[in-house]
């Protein structure tokens, strides 16, 4: 690997690391139902999240998840 090549997680983390939360909020906001390129991004976001996150939150946004999938029996991701 070419050490001047850096990998996609290195890519978004190096475009979002010094946004304020108000900007990071936005890029969240308008990634969500935008087409299919934003979906690498939010992944390394909520792995992220998820990493930093205590048991507990992870329970819970796992819950979230579940609920949300199992909602209706088609559930749809865009919603």
């Amino acid at each position: 690997m070419n050490t001047n090549t850096i990998d996609l997680r290195q890519a978004i983390v190096m475009r979002v690391q010094d946004k304020s939360e108000q900007e990071l909020s936005e890029i969240i906001e308008d990634s969500i139902g935008a087409d299919e390129h934003a979906l690498p991004g939010l992944g390394v976001l909520f792995e992220m999240i998820w990493q930093q996150s205590t048991e507990p939150e992870q329970s819970r946004m796992v819950d979230s998840l579940h609920k949300h999938l199992h909602h209706s029996e088609h559930a749809n991701p865009s919603q």
